[in-house]
């Protein structure tokens, strides 16, 4: 059986190599593991040791607290916020795809894009 906590830390690392776009074959081979065992790392299926995540975080540049963060309210937090949004936007792959291309766009015209998004769901 998977512990929440495992599940927890596996779904960090996915969003944060999902978020850099980094593959699962480049993180293993950045951290010198298979990819099959990346796989079972996001799935909680396999927890991942003290030493095993200090080199993931490296690889991903975050801090080892990164994958912690969160933990505390998983538990009472509902599948659906009254909003009608995921609880947890960054397990939603529409939204984090959206993150990205949006970091993309060069900042003067992000911020009028920002502005007209603003506009629309205060309009809904």
């Amino acid at each position: 059986m998977k512990h929440p906590v495992d599940v927890h830390v596996g779904k960090r690392v996915r969003h944060r190599r999902w978020m850099v776009g980094m593959t699962q074959q480049q993180l293993a081979e950045q951290v010198g593991i298979k990819f099959q065992q990346i796989q079972k790392y996001e799935t909680g299926m396999n927890r991942i040791s003290a030493s095993r995540l200090w080199d993931i975080s490296e690889a991903l540049e975050v801090p080892v607290a990164y994958f912690f963060e969160g933990l505390a309210d998983d538990d009472k937090a509902p599948a659906q916020s009254t909003t009608g949004m995921p609880d947890d936007l960054l397990a939603d792959k529409e939204a984090l795809e959206l993150i990205r291309s949006y970091y993309a766009i060069p900042e003067n015209q992000r911020k009028r894009l920002f502005e007209l998004a603003r506009v629309l769901s205060d309009a809904a």
